[in-house]
């Protein structure tokens, strides 16, 4: 299986038996205080950003969804203002809170 699915929920057709993927959920990503704002230089992307403050790839869907970017892509055109959350731990549960039961 992909990389990208790693985190995709599977379920079976009660009827056919195959296997299907479960649509992930995103949860809205409240602003705070304590948020980081940067300006968007030539060459960022959304996984590198993700690895430069938190040190993990995979949290990339965090600063997508802070700032609405569109699923399609990791590039980020130059010069604009992205916000950058800092509390990972509480936006991963409510992740998992909307995935859990699906």
């Amino acid at each position: 299986m992909a990389q990208r699915y790693k985190h995709t929920n599977i379920k079976k057709d009660p009827d056919t038996k195959r296997r299907m993927f479960v649509t992930t959920l995103y949860p809205k990503i409240p602003k705070s205080d304590n948020d980081i704002y940067i300006i968007t230089k030539e060459g960022d992307r959304l996984d590198n950003l993700a690895y430069m403050y938190y040190g993990d790839v995979t949290l990339y869907w965090i600063i997508a969804q802070a700032n609405h970017v569109g699923k399609g892509t990791y590039w980020l055109t130059p010069g604009q203002q992205f916000r950058i959350p800092t509390d990972t731990l509480n936006i991963v549960k409510l992740y998992n809170d909307l995935n859990k039961t699906r």
